[in-house]
């Protein structure tokens, strides 16, 4: 028996070998010959170092997968509905399938196959599997869903449950292995970490392993925080509106400068944001200040509502708050995003001209009780995984200014709450991991954040983590090993290029720890991981 993590991906795929059909027409129309929903939109085999996508016509992924291995693209349309259908891809490995099958999701509103994300897990070995979720748009735009309930279930969860069952059964005929598919995973961030989440609740087999980033889960409540935030900052709500200008050059700076100390080093990364203690009254105006560089008492509380939750009517938690030290820019700026708005306009009221000025909470209310396309993720009792031996893996940024760091921290809060009295441990089975300095999914100008999961990509890199292809740099092998080898990861370590370029070499690593544990730096060089350890904030 050879073990997963000592054996480089070539060798383990290379003891995986079956026999392989043609990938032809002919072929997948025999697979799919008894199901009168699937119709073949393409087949087409791709050389090794080949590219492969739609382009500019996929609105959210207009960039092709390249450099893949040797493989079959399959692309496969579904009928959901009498007036519905999604369509979904497959990347089937030639010769280095190892076995596997992983699903990527997608982001924001947007449809679309996530064809690039696909191509970076193909170079693992894996079958690899995304859907459009039944439309083609771009992330921001949820106008395809204006009167179209079963377009919104297709993309609230029935597309990607529905491609997962088929996927699984044309990788079985493909491959005619004898075994099957060994281990099933997904990936995905944002409203692919929604995706992922959603799946394991409803359907807690489809997985042996999960790896969810930033996840979009509380659907209705993530847009009208959003369109709240945006609202609060508009230029007509003078003498509270901020110019966007100063939130770069004085209020992170601001933030940084007190909070980046308060983790024991001065480095430029807020390791510990919701443990900061900030004071905001040092923002102020004084009668001497630069008042293009400082806020006035009203422009303080529309920052405060920013980084505080967000409650309301009778004291109810509506949202939890941005971390310190993400950018107010994207929530805060003069423009408003469609990601607010659209869901309101788009899918609660079918009303295009929905007069988005006119938001309360009483909105929110409204909303959640229609819960467009069932897509939020709230079912906080995970035990069924647990059942099954799910392995879930999540993960987010500290910095994240999309989607609030807390909202991932709430989850893992309502999680444990609802295992400890069962006499469940969440660890057993389910770990997250915050990820300082970084930003929604991925980047950040000088933190580490490269864990080779899904949406990040770096220079010079096909996947994983170079010099550091193991499961404690890479969260996917680490996913793999936690569940094919029982090893659950105590950290995982996460690496910054040199300008996110592989071939410049590494800059800094530090060790991500399992909430609610933390990195503490120790002595010693801070850009070594070692440097560092994982300990409790309390």
């Amino acid at each position: 028996m050879y073990r997963l993590s000592a054996l480089p991906f070539v060798v383990l795929a290379g003891l995986l070998k079956s026999v392989v059909a043609d990938c032809t027409t002919e072929a997948f129309a025999a697979i799919l010959k008894d199901n009168s929903n699937a119709t073949i939109n393409l087949v087409q085999a791709i050389p090794q170092n080949g590219s492969f996508g739609q382009g500019a016509l996929d609105l959210p992924f207009p960039t092709n997968a390249t450099k893949l291995p040797a493989l079959c693209a399959v692309a496969i349309n579904v009928k959901s509905s009498e007036n519905s259908s999604y369509d979904f891809g497959l990347f089937l490995p030639d010769k280095t399938w190892n076995g596997r099958f992983l699903t990527t999701g997608n982001g924001g509103f947007g449809g679309g196959i996530n064809w690039p994300d696909m191509g970076i897990f193909s170079q693992y070995g894996f079958a690899t599997m995304s859907t459009d979720t039944g439309h083609n748009s771009s992330v921001d735009d949820g106008s395809w869903g204006l009167n179209a309930p079963e377009s919104l279930i297709d993309w609230g969860h029935r597309a990607m449950h529905g491609s997962i069952v088929l996927a699984k059964e044309i990788i079985t005929a493909y491959y005619a292995s004898p075994d099957g598919i060994k281990y099933s995973y997904y990936a995905g961030c944002s409203t692919g970490g929604r995706q992922g989440l959603k799946e394991a609740q409803l359907y807690p087999d489809s997985f042996d392993g999960i790896s969810v980033g930033a996840p979009a889960w509380w659907t209705v409540h993530l847009a009208a925080n959003t369109l709240r935030l945006g609202l609060s900052n508009r230029p007509d709500t003078a003498p509270g509106h901020i110019d966007p200008s100063i939130f770069t050059s004085v209020i992170v700076p601001e933030i940084t400068k007190q909070c980046d100390p308060q983790d024991g080093l001065v480095d430029g990364i807020i390791n510990e944001p919701y443990s900061c203690n900030f004071n905001y009254e040092a923002l102020l105006c004084t009668p001497t200040s630069n008042q293009t560089a400082c806020l006035t008492p009203a422009q303080l509380d529309t920052l405060f509502k920013f980084y505080n939750p967000w409650i309301d009517a009778n004291q109810t938690y509506v949202f939890p708050s941005m971390a310190m030290g993400a950018d107010p820019t994207f929530s805060l700026g003069d423009d408003l995003t469609g990601l607010g708005y659209g869901l309101f306009s788009w899918w609660i009221y079918n009303n295009s001209d929905w007069d988005y000025t006119k938001f309360t909470y009483d909105d929110v209310v409204f909303a959640d009780s229609i819960n467009p396309g069932g897509a939020t993720a709230d079912h906080f009792d995970l035990s069924a995984s647990l059942d099954h031996g799910t392995k879930i893996m999540m993960y987010h940024g500290g910095a994240d200014a999309l989607i609030p760091t807390g909202s991932s921290v709430y989850f893992y809060d309502q999680v444990t709450q609802a295992l400890i009295p069962k006499g469940i441990n969440p660890d057993d089975f389910y770990r997250f991991f915050l990820i300082p300095g970084m930003n929604h999914c991925s980047a950040s100008d000088n933190a580490p954040w490269y864990i080779a999961s899904a949406s990040q990509t770096i220079d010079g890199a096909t996947h994983s983590v170079p010099g550091y292809e193991d499961a404690e740099h890479d969260i996917i092998l680490s996913m793999m090993k936690w569940v094919e080898e029982g090893e659950a990861p105590e950290q995982l370590i996460a690496t910054k290029f040199v300008n996110d370029s592989a071939p410049l070499g590494v800059e800094r690593q530090r060790p991500l720890c399992p909430y609610p544990k933390q990195s503490k730096y120790i002595a010693g060089d801070p850009n070594e991981p070692t440097s560092w350890e994982c300990a409790s904030l309390y």
